[in-house]
C-alpha cells in the first residue's frame, strides 16, 4: 500500500509527492509551473506501460537503447471532461525483436500494470508500437 501527499503552494498551483518522497510540481492552468492534473492520467498509463515493457526486454537482453511515447487522448468536450479514449504509440531504438516487444504490452496489459487495470473498464486504451535501429 501506497501513500502519496499533495501540498498546495498558491493559486492552483501543488506538489504532489509519491510513496518514495518524489516531487512533481502540478499547475492549474497553462500560464503556471507544473503539470497540468489531467494530463498526469495518460502519462501514468504510458508510465506505468513503459516500466513494465522495459524491465521486461532487460530481463529478455533487448539491446534497448532508445524509447519513447506519443499519447493521444479523447476527452467529453464538456465538465468533467472525462477520458473516452488513450492511444499510446511507443517507438523503441535498438536491436529488439518486434514479436519480444508485442509480447511485453501484452503483459503490461494483462497482468501487471495497475492504471490500466483501472481504465480498461471505463477507457477505451490502445497501444502501437515501432521499432527502429
Amino acid at each position: 500500500m501506497g501513500t502519496q501527499r499533495l501540498v498546495w503552494r498558491e493559486g492552483t498551483r501543488f506538489t504532489g509527492f509519491d510513496s518514495w518522497g518524489h516531487a512533481v510540481e502540478i499547475g492549474g492552468d497553462e500560464h503556471g509551473t507544473g503539470l497540468k492534473p489531467s494530463d498526469l492520467v495518460p502519462l501514468a498509463l504510458a508510465a506505468c506501460t513503459a516500466y513494465d515493457v522495459v524491465t521486461i526486454l532487460t530481463k529478455q537482453r533487448q539491446d534497448l537503447r532508445g524509447f519513447d511515447a506519443q499519447i493521444e487522448t479523447t476527452q467529453d468536450d464538456q465538465p468533467p471532461w472525462t477520458f473516452r479514449r488513450i492511444s499510446v504509440h511507443f517507438t523503441l531504438r535498438g536491436v529488439v525483436d518486434p514479436k519480444k516487444v508485442a509480447k511485453a504490452i501484452d503483459l503490461a496489459e494483462r497482468s501487471y500494470c495497475s492504471v490500466i487495470a483501472t481504465l480498461r473498464p471505463t477507457v477505451e486504451l490502445a497501444f502501437t508500437f515501432a521499432v527502429t535501429d
